[in-house]
């Protein structure tokens, strides 16, 4: 796994190198989550990201999340590439975000291995922009338990700058 984190971001890094010149449009994007884990447990909370377009339309993903039910918590943090496919006023995209997650109930935490996979399908041409939707299929690994069938769902608005 350590191993094709290194190679998305080494292609990332030189991706931006030999594109040094352009001007990069970022995006930086906040809404709603809907968090469902295959153990049952269903929670709702925050969604925010920011896109560094670095060439055409490959970029470079911030993903920050939190949801909360019943005193418990699930923060994610990930970073990845995306490519965007905008066509008029439709953006769909997909992404392959990595990085790591934090849960935590009563005061006690524990921290590990998050990885996303997943797209969704933006509206709008100008500086403000709709996220209708987000599909995330979600990978937690804690304390060597590896958990694969979990998902996201999100929605919010895009701030195009």
């Amino acid at each position: 796994m350590r191993k094709l984190i290194g190679v998305t971001v080494l292609l990332c890094m030189t991706a931006m190198f030999a594109v040094a010149g352009e001007a990069p449009k970022p995006e930086v994007y906040g809404g709603y989550q809907f968090t469902s884990t295959d153990g049952g447990w269903h929670a709702n909370g925050w969604n925010t990201a920011a896109n560094m377009y670095i060439w055409k339309n490959v970029g470079v993903t911030g993903d920050f999340s939190g949801v909360y039910k019943s005193g418990q918590n699930l923060y994610t943090y990930t970073f990845g590439p995306m490519v965007s496919f905008p066509k008029k006023s439709v953006s769909p995209y997909v992404h392959a975000l990595f990085g790591g997650a934090h849960a935590g109930a009563a005061g006690v935490g524990t921290s590990g291995m998050a990885i996303l996979v997943g797209g969704g399908l933006d509206f709008g041409k100008g500086k403000l922009a709709f996220r209708a939707v987000q599909f995330d299929w979600l990978t937690l690994r804690f304390s060597g338990i590896t958990d694969k069938n979990n998902m996201r769902v999100n929605t919010g608005l895009i701030y195009r700058f």
